[in-house]
């Protein structure tokens, strides 16, 4: 029973940042924008918010848990000011839309390798993970669901299913998320009926900048202590995710934890003694959410209901 709650908790731990990244995703996609950039956009979210930890942490006593939620809050704003750039080159200036969020995806990781080594002398930013909930009052005595849920476990998992809730309820019991949904599939009709096309596009690009950068904090303050220029293409991940979740939050969230649960063998594989006494390489157990993620896709990718808008560039003139 142990290892079964361990490895459930290793999930949930590459859970979290997955679904916040894809939800993200689907801000975007929802409202006719691609956004391949994710990747970009949670590498930079991750410089800058473990960045501010690391400050934070060497300069405050402060408790680490608002020391992580205010790094958390530094990403999603640093993504989101990042995202500004595809949302201003995509919308404004009418762009292809793959080759602005590859551009983005070239840049992030150059820009944050050169800047660490021109301020700190190295290419690593290192912090103390010091972030794990060890037991929450009451919750963790609940039998079973207790020890996986509400011990030892991180904050940003419950921010995680926050954030689920509220786009859930934006997408389905709302104006703007029937807007965003409407722009997404004929921006003309929408446009007819007095939406503003470029302010619910910028809406649904920034809101996918902002989760996007927040999640690249999210994973690398839960999986290591150091950010190395990498989020280990968690972002191409989440998009993966979003695609085998058909663009609809709830499929996305079993989308994530399907996804979530392969990737974390590369944590958690050598808990299982026929892995751990098969002495399989790392490297083979780290692969195989990026193999499962092709072959899922090579079967569900005709299947996919993307929005019917999405990657087209808006021209009121034409109809």
């Amino acid at each position: 029973m142990d290892i079964v709650i361990s490895l459930i908790q290793y999930s949930l731990i590459i859970i979290a940042p997955l679904l916040i990244v894809a939800l993200g995703g689907l801000m975007s996609e929802k409202s006719g924008v691609t956004n391949i950039a994710l990747e970009g956009i949670m590498l930079m979210g991750a410089f800058i918010g473990i960045w501010a930890i690391r400050i934070l942490q060497l300069n405050t006593t402060w408790n680490p848990q608002i020391i992580y939620i205010i790094g958390m809050l530094v990403g999603g704003l640093t993504g989101l000011i990042f995202a500004a750039i595809h949302a201003f080159a995509s919308i404004k200036m009418k762009a292809d839309q793959t080759i602005s969020a590859t551009a983005l995806n070239l840049f992030a990781p150059a820009f944050a390798i050169f800047t660490a080594r021109t301020v700190i002398g190295g290419q690593q930013v290192k912090f103390r993970g010091e972030f794990l909930i060890q037991e929450i009052p009451f919750l963790s005595k609940i039998p079973f669901i207790g020890d996986i849920f509400f011990k030892r476990i991180h904050i940003s998992f419950f921010i995680a299913i926050i954030f689920l809730v509220v786009i859930t309820l934006l997408f389905n019991k709302s104006k703007l998320g029937l807007r965003v949904r409407a722009v997404g599939e004929n921006p003309h009709a929408a446009q007819s009926l007095g939406v503003n096309i470029s302010k619910i596009r910028f809406f649904g690009v920034l809101s996918s900048g902002f989760l996007a950068g927040l999640g690249g904090v999210i994973y690398v303050a839960t999986t290591s202590e150091s950010f190395d220029a990498t989020v280990a293409g968690m972002g191409f991940l989440a998009i993966a995710v979003l695609i085998f979740g058909n663009w609809k939050p709830l499929s996305v969230l079993l989308a994530a934890i399907f996804f979530g649960f392969f990737s974390s063998f590369a944590y958690s594989y050598s808990l299982i003694p026929f892995l751990k006494n098969n002495a399989l390489p790392k490297e083979f157990m780290s692969m195989i959410p990026y193999v499962v993620t092709l072959i899922i896709l090579a079967f569900t990718s005709k299947r996919s209901l993307a929005p019917k808008a999405l990657g087209q560039v808006f021209d009121q003139e034409k109809r």
